[in-house]
């Protein structure tokens, strides 16, 4: 798999650590405090390479708290996680309750005609026979041209979460599909807390009340409730919102992202699936934020992630039930609390934050295991070569920070180019000038009429996000010049036949295994795509 430094959904986590005959001396006992699926991630990620070392890991987790859960989604980065560490499909997806995902639907965010809705799909082989026209419409259409430029024509992903296809194809075509799953989080920790014990990570239960300082202001120990007192060379602070190590005992402040985004809770619940799953995210915006409809084996899994400025609890529970038409139904609604934002340091003496203790970005995109994976990966590179300088640290620290702002700005894009003017809520969005410096200048190239995919390429600007990602949410959004000031195209505008895109993707489609099909006999994994390939 190719894969650079860069965290991008293009080219995928750090390189494999290079292997040497001992671990640093000044790492030998790594303790992480607190499980869920980000922590039991983690003690996976440092086990593959760590552990025949001769580090010791132990894992903390409370068994009365529970896991936040928020996402059940994930982007195509998990394929990695899951092939790094040899687990199969066919081995996890069954134990976790899971399904395919070919990409997210976004309907209601847009009201304008023919851009009601548009699919963000995850990248396959067959789209580099088509990303070129879709950029050259799009182009096209920004500079006048009365071009077709919906994304949803152009990606075989949408094409196969329109007919409920999986992305997994007959052993007889080879064109991949980088997918990615939804799944029931809490089995997932689950399944990774048991993969992580048959690997050497040690476990206790246990409940962690503070932690010590040393005189040189490192963490010198945890303390828990049952009277342990533990000592490491190493803290991961996975104690989700609460920040135990990093925040309260450390002192790294926190930086909110209310100003950008004011999305600060959910509720969330489940119903009933139907016999034909889909294999798609569905994120439609209501009155005051917007519901996540996750398909799983056995369920959908439903949450209206909202603004409290702008609505209660209880009108936002009442709103999600008659969504659901579950108005009058006695399931069980879930109130969950959001921090959106991130720690200023990650890493901070001898202290690494990871999962909700680090950052949080609302569960938009489903992003946040992907952070997770980066940041674990990452940093099992620089225990395993012994890079714990100083420069080092700066610049993971400013990384991270850079991954997390680069997706709260494609989160917030999804905001701020709303149309709709029916709430206060969706008004005070799209009228929020709360942007970063690279937000600003992909708004004024593209509302210029100028091509915003060398900046993106080259990761000047957009960073996270591919050139697709890009174009898919500002031409699904339908961020074009009003249809009455379009024009006809002139020939070389006009110059791709949009029936041979439809022939491909027709042609292409009956390849992939319909969707409850697949998740029954599941098909063998081939070597997955080259995740440059995304990056176009």
């Amino acid at each position: 798999m190719t894969t650079t430094n860069i965290f991008n959904f293009s080219t995928g986590l750090s390189p494999e650590p290079t292997t040497s005959s001992t671990a640093p001396p000044a790492v030998r006992r790594i303790l992480i405090v607190g499980g869920g699926t980000a922590g039991w991630m983690t003690a996976l990620i440092f086990a593959r390479n760590l552990i025949p070392k001769g580090v010791e890991i132990t894992l903390l987790e409370s068994p009365t708290v529970p896991t936040i859960g928020v996402g059940e989604g994930s982007t195509p980065l998990l394929r990695d996680f899951f092939d790094r560490l040899g687990i199969e499909e066919s081995e996890w997806m069954p134990a976790c309750h899971a399904t395919y995902k070919c990409g997210i639907t976004f309907q209601g965010w847009s009201t304008k005609p023919g851009f009601e809705r548009y699919f963000h799909p995850f990248p396959s082989m067959v789209d580099i026979m088509t990303l070129t026209q879709f950029v050259h419409n799009a182009e096209a259409r920004l500079r006048g041209a009365n071009l077709y430029a919906h994304p949803d024509r152009f990606f075989l992903a949408a094409r196969l979460a329109a007919e409920r296809r999986a992305p997994k194809s007959h052993a007889s075509f080879p064109f991949d599909v980088l997918h990615a799953y939804h799944f029931d989080a809490t089995l997932l920790g689950q399944f990774l807390h048991k993969k992580a014990l048959e690997r050497g990570v040690r476990y206790k239960s246990c409940h962690v009340t503070h932690a010590t300082l040393a005189p040189d202001g490192t963490i010198a120990s945890v303390s828990t409730r049952e009277g342990e007192t533990l000592t490491a060379d190493l803290y991961v602070d996975c104690t989700g919102f609460a920040g135990l190590l990093l925040q309260k005992t450390l002192g790294v402040p926190f930086v909110s992202f209310a100003d950008n985004l004011f999305n600060d809770a959910a509720v969330a619940m489940p119903s009933p699936i139907e016999e034909h799953i889909p294999s798609e995210t569905v994120s439609t915006a209501l009155k005051h934020g917007w519901v996540w409809k996750i398909p799983l084996t056995d369920r959908y899994g439903n949450g209206y992630v909202y603004s409290t400025r702008f609505c209660t609890p209880d009108a936002a529970e009442t709103e999600l039930r008659q969504h659901l038409g579950l108005l009058d139904s006695t399931v069980e609604a879930r109130h969950i609390k959001m921090k959106v934002g991130r720690v200023a340091r990650p890493w901070h003496a001898n202290c690494l934050a990871i999962g909700l203790a680090q950052s949080f970005v609302e569960p938009l995109e489903a992003t946040a295991l992907t952070v997770v994976q980066y940041m674990a990966q990452t940093f099992a590179g620089l225990l395993e070569r012994g890079e714990l300088t100083e420069d080092a640290r700066v610049q993971f620290n400013a990384r991270t920070n850079g991954n997390v702002d680069g997706i709260r700005d494609y989160i917030v894009t999804h905001y701020k180019t709303n149309s709709r003017t029916d709430t206060e809520y969706w008004r005070t969005n799209a009228a929020n000038i709360n942007l970063s410096d690279n937000l600003r200048k992909i708004y004024s190239l593209w509302r210029a009429g100028k091509s915003i995919a060398p900046g993106i390429r080259a990761q000047q600007f957009g960073q996270g996000y591919p050139v697709m990602s890009w174009y898919a949410i500002l031409s699904g959004m339908g961020m074009f010049p009003s249809p009455n000031s379009l024009r006809p195209p002139a020939a070389q505008e006009a110059r791709y036949n949009l029936a041979e895109v439809d022939e491909l993707m027709n042609r292409c489609v009956g390849n992939y295994f319909h969707h409850r099909e697949a998740l029954e006999h599941t098909p063998p994994s081939r070597q997955p795509m080259t995740l440059q390939l995304y990056f176009w």
